[in-house]
This record gives C-alpha cells, structure tokens and sequence, in this order.
C-alpha cells in the first residue's frame, strides 16, 4: 500500500542530473504503525488504521488500542484508509515507510489549509471595490445588496464575509521528486496545502 502520514517541513529545491532544478515541498513522514486492520465480515467495510509521530497525555481507550500492534508507542495522529481489500502483508504492527514510495509516483495530498481568520469579500472571494469618487459615502468595501425582491431572504451559499481558510484541501496528481528513506523524509513536486508541522495525507495511485 501506498498510503503514509507525514508532517510538511517546507520547500527547497533540487538539482538534478540534467540541471534542472524542481521546487519540492519536504515532509518528515512515517513510519506509520498499523494499529487495526478492518474487515467487510467484522466492520462492515474494509479499512487499514496506522498510527503516526509521536504524542502524550493518552487516554486509557487509546493507550489499550494501540498496545494490541505489539509496539510501545504514543502516537499522536491515527487516521484509516478505506481500501477494497486488505493485502496479507498488511499486518497489526507491521510499518509504512517513505520507501514503498518510488521516484516518478503520482499522489494526492490532503490537509488542512492555512487558517486566515474572518475576512470580508474582497479578500474571501476576490470581489471589487466600490467607486471611490467625489460625493461617494465611502463604503467602498461593503459587500452590497444581498437579497432579492422575491422570495426576500438570502439564497444559501450567496458569497460574503466569513472564516477564510482551515479548510481539508486535496491536491491531486503531485510527483515523487525526493525520497530520503534514513531520514524519513518525502519531497513532492507541487503545492501542499496547510501551514509548517500540518498533518498531510499522502495516498498513492496503485
């Protein structure tokens, strides 16, 4: 399986062979620990649950749950992939590492983008400003009329003020550029969502 946990570090660039030089985003991922494996018979759909870095202050739920991989560890993410069936290497306590990935690989990426706080329209949704002429009231970035004249109310979804950001954001088709399997470290050709230590979730195309 192609699936790991990692963190995002931040960007650098590589040189390669040939001189060129690729933007990369760095993450510190794995080794992921399998703490569960989830079947159709017993779950009801099939799922492989991995642990990842380190954490503390677990609860006792967590603390029994993860103590069944054979392992000592605290993690603090633990997140599952649903797959369609669960190969037989796949086993409690077994490890995902940067080195099932290969140069060349294509991926998706989720995280949780970078939280902006509340903003207004032009900044949210990349509006206008109003005229800022002689004689204006100086409302220049008021968002404007909102309603209509039937059936008088605001249409869900209408565009204005609100949170900005700290959204889950997938990215598809990035590429395998850097593998550092001493160091736990995966560099990936493309934009990676979320801030510096954000969680990322990589998943491989089989």
């Amino acid at each position: 399986m192609k699936v790991i946990l990692g963190t995002k570090i931040g960007m650098t660039q590589i040189i390669g062979k040939d001189g060129v030089v690729t933007p990369v985003t760095i993450l510190q991922a794995g080794p992921c620990t399998v703490t569960q494996t989830k079947s159709i018979d017993t779950d009801g759909y099939s799922a492989v649950q991995v642990a990842f870095d380190q954490g503390k202050n677990l609860s006792k739920a967590v603390t029994g749950h993860v103590k069944k991989s054979g392992k000592e560890i605290k993690p603090k993410y633990i997140r599952e992939f649903r797959v369609d069936e669960v190969p037989e290497e796949v086993i409690l306590g077994s490890e995902f590492t940067v080195a099932n990935f290969e140069l060349g690989d294509k991926v998706e990426v989720t995280g949780i983008s970078k939280g902006k706080g509340f903003a207004g329209t032009i900044k949210r949704h990349n509006f206008n400003e109003s005229r800022n002429t002689h004689g204006f009231k100086g409302h220049i970035r008021e968002v404007g009329s909102i309603g209509s004249m039937y059936p008088q109310k605001v249409f869900k979804g209408k565009k204005m003020p609100g949170r900005m950001g700290h959204d889950q954001v997938t990215v598809k088709n990035l590429v395998v550029a850097y593998i550092n399997a001493e160091n736990n470290l995966l560099g990936l050709r493309g934009a990676v969502p979320g801030p510096k230590k954000g969680l990322i979730v990589v998943r491989g195309k089989e």
